[in-house]
């Protein structure tokens, strides 16, 4: 994939874990909002964020996001850094979103957007071998990352039956 647009979420998560360096390996270009720049370099977030953010590596792209005429109705309720991801992503022809939240997912697949998150990420980098998926998920799991534990548990058999047949 050529180019993605990235929310909070999934690289506040792969800061966390050390799992940021998969992004530029994964993807040509990586495009942030400066609204999600200002989240991960708000006081709010993990020192190791601020840290990361404050010092940006070369392969990442921060821009504005395009100043929507009016509201739009289908991105109300959606956090600032969401929503700016998705009219980022729109405008930019974006191959990929990256993005967690499951409000901000549903309104970016209605526009038509191809979005994953953390785990789609880690599964992707972990199918390439790039990254072992259950050390990526324990990690995971000392965060605040939410997901049901069922969902969770049924990733990790999955990719444990995948590794028995490789």
């Amino acid at each position: 994939m050529r180019l993605v647009i990235a929310d909070t979420g999934p690289l506040n998560y792969l800061i966390l874990i050390g799992h940021i360096d998969l992004l530029p390996v994964l993807f040509e270009r990586v495009v942030l909002p400066t609204t999600v720049q200002g989240e991960l370099a708000s006081s709010k977030a993990p020192p190791s964020v601020r840290h990361w953010i404050a010092d940006l590596p070369a392969w990442l792209e921060v821009c504005e996001a395009p100043l929507s005429q009016g509201e739009d109705a289908s991105l109300k309720g959606i956090d600032a850094g969401e929503k700016a991801a998705i009219q980022l992503a729109a405008s930019l022809h974006a191959d990929l979103l990256l993005m967690d939240d499951r409000k901000g997912v549903n309104a970016a697949q209605k526009k038509g957007l191809r979005v994953t998150g953390t785990l789609g990420i880690l599964d992707l980098a972990a199918q390439r071998g790039l990254a072992d998926f259950a050390q990526a998920v324990e990690q995971l799991r000392q965060t605040n990352f939410r997901i049901p534990h069922a969902l969770l548990d049924a990733l990790l058999e999955e990719h444990k039956e995948k590794k028995g047949r490789a």
